[in-house]
């Protein structure tokens, strides 16, 4: 352990870095997360790239002190083009002993650990099952060590506020904001001004916080802190406007843009769960746009009011994990038999059954592809990065309204929480997906020769039926779950019509590969003796991987999917062009196995199912292993 002496004298200048990798841990109580996004949005601004991770708590109320209530937000910031929020962090703010017993196997060896040693204490030591002083046993050798009073300094900094020292101690997550932004040069004034709006209608507070930032950042520039000021100059990017934004936002907005676009009311019937309630909670901001929001008082109710809405004609969406896609699938079964527009989004999170509701897996796209009773196919689509929830939320808006059918799209609590900047689209480059009504009828009765609607006449290109909205004159139809005659919709319990209804629905299905891109393949094309196959969150910390193996002089192509019920047209081809095929996944193999069984090819599972997800150096030893082993 090096310990650097921070109680008096003057600091150098700065030394240029290309990125940085933070992790700020601590407390449930002691605003990491605050503290994370704070740092995040101000490297935005100076116009890093940037990606991070927050990293809950499982436990919603765990014991104060423990490891198992530590929260925890890594976020790496570049000069450069980054994928990911880093593989081990460079710096390590642990604000408790319970936070470094937690955090500090991640740190590289040599990292910096800021300590907030008022914290240290034996009562704390016991509650985070330390058996030894970790300051003195030989547990922090291995690194640089920074001690900061951050409580004390606080509680004095913040006197003149006028808060209570206990309310007092709850401002040190603002010094220690004030202190990393000092050390790594971020731009001050719109954390003050983010403070002054966030805090106005409490003076008091928004004085305590304003000052404890301020003395965080003073104790930077006063204290004995050379060599620890960095400066991460601003990245190369597109021209244009940038903002910060997570996936559960990227989502919300591309559920309101996709309305627009359809020129349909938008409406959402959701209940909340986590990590998917923030969308409902963004989506019912913006009535403006034509959104309307049902909180429901259970997962059924929610997807029923969502389909009663699509059966009256607007966009519908339902929002929830994988514990409510469970409940919901009996009316996703109903949906697949009225042939109505319908956008499940399933934001994944571990289980089974409660699981880990704060932590990512991507474990239910077997569901997503087979949870429901009777032979009920649904396109598939997933997000890869937190700004593609927005793409891809149109596109299941898009396929859900021109093919009349539920649409399933797989994001993950990675996705939803991560952060990322954010390129605002050309909204005039965005694409029409509005869809046309019935409005006239569509066949002559036999029997009396009037004209009446038929609900399953069919374009012959889609298979999508005809849609007509209740009320409409002259229009009304039958529709429902139990099995409909094909072009009248009335009842049939006919054998052959049973299983036309059934193949006329897979093909309506099949036929959306033809409306997709090809599958995409990047990387050494012509010649990589190992194709990497994946879907979901893994894209960051895959091309990461791919980019350094490469460099080292491998072979590798990489293909990642967006569309996976159906499969792109010419995925069978790019499977067969490569000697070997890897499928990372944060599961047990849900996509290995579903192209094994459709292609035929020999594509060997790289799972891992702990609540975190993939770094670049665990893909970077699987492929290793897996050209090593070829040889």
């Amino acid at each position: 352990m090096t310990d650097v002496d921070t109680r008096s004298g003057t600091s150098g200048g700065s030394t240029s870095l290309d990125h940085v990798v933070i992790r700020f841990a601590g407390d449930s109580g002691d605003g990491m997360q605050l503290t994370g996004e704070r740092f995040t949005s101000a490297s935005a601004i100076f116009g890093n790239d940037l990606a991070t991770f927050p990293d809950f708590p499982a436990e919603i109320r765990a014991p104060t002190g423990t490891v198992f209530g530590v929260s925890a937000f890594q976020v790496q910031i570049a000069d450069h083009d980054i994928t990911n929020p880093g593989d081990a962090p460079s710096v390590l703010i642990a604000m408790n002993p319970a936070a470094l017993k937690s955090e500090l196997h991640r740190l590289e060896p040599g990292g910096l650990v800021i300590l907030n040693i008022d914290e240290f204490e034996q009562r704390l030591y016991d509650k985070a099952g330390y058996t030894a002083d970790p300051l003195e046993d030989g547990t922090l050798d291995a690194f640089q060590v920074v001690k900061v009073p951050m409580t004390s300094l606080t509680k004095e900094g913040v006197k003149e506020s006028g808060v209570k020292p206990r309310d007092a101690e709850r401002s040190k997550n603002f010094f220690a904001l004030g202190l990393i932004s000092w050390m790594y040069t971020r731009p001050v004034d719109p954390t003050l001004d983010w403070i002054r709006e966030r805090f106005g209608k409490n003076e008091m507070v928004m004085n305590a916080n304003l000052m404890a930032f301020k003395a965080g950042h003073a104790y930077g520039e006063t204290a004995e802190l050379a060599g620890h000021r960095f400066t991460i100059k601003p990245a190369e990017q597109s021209a244009g406007v940038y903002t910060s934004i997570n996936g559960n936002m990227a989502m919300a907005w591309g559920l309101i843009a996709a309305g627009q676009l359809a020129k349909l009311p938008t409406f959402l019937g959701s209940y909340p769960i986590t990590p998917a309630s923030d969308i409902l909670h963004e989506m019912s901001k913006h009535k403006s746009f034509g959104v309307t929001t049902l909180q429901a008082e259970d997962e059924i109710a929610g997807i029923g009011s969502a389909l009663g809405a699509a059966f009256g004609g607007s966009l519908a969406i339902t929002t929830t994990s994988g514990p409510g896609v469970a409940l919901k699938s009996e009316t996703m079964s109903l949906a697949v038999s009225l042939e109505l527009p319908l956008v499940i989004i399933d934001i994944q999170r571990g289980g089974p059954s409660t699981g880990l509701p704060t932590k990512t897996e991507a474990a239910d796209l077997l569901m997503a592809m087979y949870g429901r009773h009777g032979e009920a196919p649904m396109p598939i689509i997933a997000a890869y990065s937190p700004s593609n929830c927005f793409d891809v939320a149109i596109e299941a808006s898009r396929i859900a309204l021109k093919y009349r059918t539920p649409v399933i799209v797989l994001s993950d609590g990675y996705l939803a929480n991560g952060t990322e900047p954010w390129l605002l689209p050309d909204v005039a480059a965005l694409p029409d997906i509005s869809t046309q009504f019935a409005t006239e009828p569509n066949h002559v009765n036999e029997t009396t020769g009037e004209p009446e609607h038929w609900p399953y006449v069919r374009d012959p290109k889609t298979l999508a039926r005809s849609w007509a909205l209740p009320g409409t004159p002259g229009l009304m139809h039958r529709i429902g779950g139990i099995e409909k005659e094909d072009g009248s919709g009335n009842i049939s319990y006919t054998p052959d019509n049973h299983g036309h209804m059934v193949e006329t629905r897979a093909a309506k299905v099949a036929a959306v590969a033809d409306d997709i891109p090809p599958a995409p393949v990047t990387g050494d094309v012509d010649d990589a003796e190992l194709l990497i196959l994946a879907w979901g969150s893994t894209w960051g910390a895959i091309v990461t991987a791919v980019d350094r193996q490469r460099a080292k002089g491998r072979k590798i192509a990489h293909c990642h999917l967006t569309h996976i019920n159906p499969f792109p047209s010419n995925l069978g081809e790019v499977l067969r062009r490569y000697p070997r095929v890897m499928v990372p996944e944060m599961n047990s193999g849900h996509l290995a196995k579903m192209v094994r069984a459709e292609f035929l090819v020999d594509a060997k599972s790289v799972s891992k199912v702990k609540g975190v997800p993939f770094t670049a150096a665990e893909l970077e030893d699987a492929i290793e292993s897996m050209l090593e082993g070829a040889k």
